[in-house]
Parts: C-alpha cells; sequence; structure tokens
C-alpha cells in the first residue's frame, strides 16, 4: 500500500469505547476537517466494541482529502487506578482523605498496560509514574 502524505490535521480527543457519536466534542472537532464522521464513528465503534464504555484517548490524523487514520492508545492512568482500587471517583482532598487503595500487583499490572504510552521502557520507573498518578488520586497502594 502506497505511503500517504503528510496529515493536514492531528487531533486528540478522549472518546468512550464502543459508544462514540457525532456529539461534541468528536463530531464538530471532526466536521471542521471535513471527515466524514459517520464513517469515523462506524470504524472506531467496530474496533472499540470489546472495551465498551471505557474512556480511549486516539489520536486522529487527518489528510487534505478528508480521509483519516486514527491510533487508539490505552485508557487513562486515572482511570486503570480508579477500576482497580473499586472506586467512582478521586479524592477531593488527596493529603487529607484517601478514596481507597490498590495493591503493589494492581500497580504493576497497570503499568505493564501503560508501558506502551508511557515515555520509559523500564517497569520499575513506569511503576513509578503511575504511582505518582495513584497519589494525585487519591488512591493508597499498599504491600500486598
Amino acid at each position: 500500500m502506497a505511503r500517504r502524505a503528510q496529515p493536514v490535521a492531528v487531533i486528540k480527543v478522549l472518546v468512550t469505547g464502543g459508544q462514540a457519536n457525532p456529539a461534541p466534542p468528536l463530531g464538530p472537532t471532526l466536521s471542521q476537517h471535513r471527515v466524514n464522521i459517520g464513517q469515523f464513528i462506524s470504524k472506531f465503534n467496530e474496533k472499540t466494541q470489546d472495551q465498551m464504555g471505557v474512556p480511549l484517548p486516539v489520536v486522529v490524523q487527518i489528510y487534505r482529502d478528508g480521509s483519516f487514520d486514527f491510533e487508539i492508545k490505552t485508557p487513562p492512568a486515572s482511570y486503570l487506578i480508579k477500576r482497580a482500587a473499586g472506586v467512582a471517583k478521586g479524592s477531593g482532598e488527596t493529603k487529607r482523605e484517601s478514596a481507597g487503595t490498590i495493591t503493589r500487583d494492581q500497580l504493576r499490572q497497570i503499568a505493564q498496560e501503560k508501558l506502551a504510552d508511557l515515555n520509559t521502557d523500564d517497569i520499575e520507573t513506569a511503576m513509578s509514574i503511575i504511582e505518582g498518578t495513584a497519589r494525585s488520586c487519591g488512591v493508597a497502594v499498599e504491600e500486598g
């Protein structure tokens, strides 16, 4: 297959897996670049039907003729941490109250899942990054 020209726009947007629709922010953002929104939504929903309801960062590359390519990243670390801790949202006062806890094993699993999207190849460094995100969400990491 021939290599495409440089994209005229690169858009990063957070879309719920399997539930993309033309409502904001997706519809208006893509339509201003002449992308066929229906085609994007059907392709995205088809690719992400196994991740129904999960927020997914998507990088959309749009070309001059209105065609597009998109890359689906792993879910945000904060989402994975809250899911592992079993809480709906993080703590509003992270220094004073904890929203929940996760174990080192759960932290390692999250770090391994996010490793492709982080700026490191070392699992220990990735765990440190994810632990910082957990702390900012008010989720404590305990040994075990």
